[in-house]
């Protein structure tokens, strides 16, 4: 159980997107500070939230290196953990889990180590290349989405490897800004996205695309779509022949598929074959219920969205954290979400899916008021604590 003597218990949370956020402003509200603190620890010095994301690489739309992008720092931490709250930038190399249900300690990049009594996993995916954001500072940042932009600017011919949510909102960015561009999606499934959602959603999403003037190719792939590897050095001259016989000619071929989830830093044996790691339906590990892991990292048979973690996840995973560490019965299970999704097809447009009911569509307009028009922007200071100026 918990470390037991006079120094306050340290939880230790390892991720600050969406999920790990979240959590942290749920324990803001209930944690005992006068017996324990929180250290957030993440490897970028700054929050980014997904969602916004695709526009951002695309153009300078909307301002949103300076309106989405928010530094952590004190003021992340809130209500009660204000002014004990401690950030770290850094990435997690090594943990010691010590014995079952003890404290253990996390070894950093940076040269520190962190011990813990309880420790939260929440470090998401790993995103293709386009959102795949440097680690260092925020210059980087800024260097990357500008070459993103600059490539984007540049080419004649678009291919996006990948139809599922991120292929599909990224092309309506980019159909966005550029109005005649040729911009391609292939996907290997019959239809876009996967097979968590009706056929008729599906279909609805690729027509919607059409009528943009985005080709769709589905049931189909080029040989290299490994999303780790195509870059434009291995474009052929000649284009690429897809497995269906047609030729692609584009210039630029950009990877929207190849999410993997952040774990790279665990031991195997915590891992299910898909590099998820396992729980119980408390959120703790098997064999450490002192260690918790949720959002996209976590082995449970739903889809991966900052919405679950945020929504339905991190309110449990504060409560349990707080049952377990004062020894008390209650602790929460997780029976999972209902289905939802909202993809955006550049500011106006879009389409989402609830499954409630019989199953309920919603076209453009609802999908703009929801998600397209401002890609929730307006609402990551009320997560981070931080207002841009």
């Amino acid at each position: 159980m918990p470390l037991h003597n006079n120094k306050k218990s340290t939880i230790v949370i390892v991720g600050g997107g969406a999920g790990g956020l979240s959590l942290l402003n749920s324990l803001s509200t209930t944690i005992d500070s006068d017996k324990q603190r929180v250290i957030l620890i993440d490897a970028r010095p700054t929050m980014i939230p997904l969602p916004s994301t695709l526009r951002l690489v695309v153009s300078d739309a909307d301002d949103l290196l300076k309106r989405s992008i928010h530094p952590y720092g004190d003021h992340t931490f809130r209500n009660k953990l204000t002014g004990t709250g401690i950030f770290i930038h850094a990435s997690v190399k090594e943990i010691d889990f010590g014995k079952p249900g003890d404290g253990g300690i996390l070894t950093l990049d940076n040269g520190e180590t962190v011990s813990y009594d309880v420790l939260v996993l929440a470090t998401g995916s790993t995103w293709p290349r386009p959102i795949a954001f440097p680690t260092e500072n925020m210059n980087k940042i800024t260097e990357h989405v500008q070459k993103i932009r600059a490539e984007f600017a540049a080419a004649q011919d678009i291919l996006l490897v990948g139809g599922g949510s991120v292929g599909i909102e990224l092309s309506g960015e980019l159909r966005d800004v550029f109005t005649s561009k040729p911009i391609t999606i292939i996907h290997r499934e019959k239809y876009l996205l996967n097979a968590t959602y009706p056929d008729k959603y599906r279909i609805a999403v690729q027509k919607q695309l059409e009528g943009r003037g985005i080709t769709v190719l589905t049931g189909d792939a080029i040989s290299a779509s490994d999303a780790s590897n195509v870059s434009g050095s291995q474009i052929p001259k000649d284009g690429f022949i897809t497995e269906q016989g047609k030729t692609l000619k584009a210039d630029l071929v950009i990877p929207t598929w190849g999410t993997r989830p952040n774990t790279s830093y665990l031991p195997s044996d915590l891992l299910s074959s898909t590099g998820h790691v396992k729980i119980l339906p408390t959120f703790q590990l098997p064999a450490h219920p002192n260690v918790f892991a949720f959002g996209d990292i976590m082995d449970w048979n739903e889809q991966k969205t900052a919405a679950n973690a945020s929504f339905f996840q991190a309110p449990k995973v504060a409560k349990n954290i707080l049952l377990y560490l004062r020894e008390s019965e209650g602790i929460a299970k997780y029976n999972g979400s209902f289905v939802m999704i909202m993809v955006t097809n550049g500011k106006t447009s879009g389409m989402g899916y609830f499954n409630i009911l019989w199953g309920i569509i919603v076209g453009g307009w609802i999908s703009s008021l929801m998600k397209s028009k401002d890609l929730m922007v307006s609402r990551i200071s009320g997560m981070t604590g931080y207002t841009p100026v």
